[in-house]
């Protein structure tokens, strides 16, 4: 989970801030299908919880789309006891690092949240990792806070499989668990931290994906 030393193990100093802040491929969003399932529209707002790799840049991904009211980092899927950073990184407590999605339903269903998630925000093919990270805690997982969400998250999988939008089969898993949130340094990192090697490397192609991939829903 250590970004830097996992990633370029043997890379110190500035060899390895030269290498780990090199300009990145341009990344795109994966163009998919509207989902064919919805979770109902009800009034106030709604939580989803999702995981897909490091979450700075799940969180950047969905503090730009619109209807969103706020997300949070964290850990989901262990125990309270155990939900920091230093106890997550040890690969030895089943948390995933997740958001948590504050959100309007009026403005923003769970399905357009998933199209996003599956589309731009993680690669869902890859298991128990994503980019340089590597490790359970990184893995593409859905924790679905109702039955109807587990319902339309299922039923989204399985239309994407169908359709075989992606290369290789989707390992994203829907699970249970309690989310917890992550240490104040971990929250709005994308932002606070513009020129961070991992934030310009992996994270801010992410975003400028989205953004040019879902103009209709996408914050300036």
């Amino acid at each position: 989970m250590t970004r830097t030393l996992i990633a370029f193990a043997g890379f110190t100093g500035l060899a390895a801030v030269a290498l780990f802040s090199a300009p990145a491929s341009a990344e795109r969003a994966v163009p998919i299908p509207a989902a064919l399932k919805d979770v109902p529209a009800t009034k106030g707002p709604q939580l989803a919880v999702l995981a897909g790799g490091c979450f700075w840049g799940m969180e950047a991904v969905f503090e730009h789309v619109k209807g969103v009211k706020s997300v949070t980092s964290g850990y989901a899927g262990g125990t309270a006891a155990t939900a920091n950073y230093d106890d997550v990184s040890s690969e030895t407590t089943n948390h995933a690092e997740a958001i948590r999605i504050v959100y309007d339903p009026a403005q923003i269903s769970y399905a357009t949240l998933l199209r996003v998630y599956f589309s731009v925000a993680h690669n869902p093919t890859q298991l128990n990792r994503q980019g340089p990270d590597q490790g359970t805690s990184y893995r593409s997982a859905i924790f679905a806070q109702n039955p109807q969400q587990r319902a339309v998250a299922a039923a989204y999988i399985a239309q994407l499989s169908k359709a075989h939008v992606f290369p290789a089969p989707i390992v994203t898993r829907i699970e249970t668990g309690k989310f917890f949130a992550a240490e104040d340094y971990h929250q709005n990192f994308f932002d606070r931290n513009p020129y961070h090697p991992y934030i310009v490397q992996w994270d801010k192609p992410k975003v400028a994906a989205f953004q040019a991939a879902f103009k209709s829903i996408a914050r300036s």
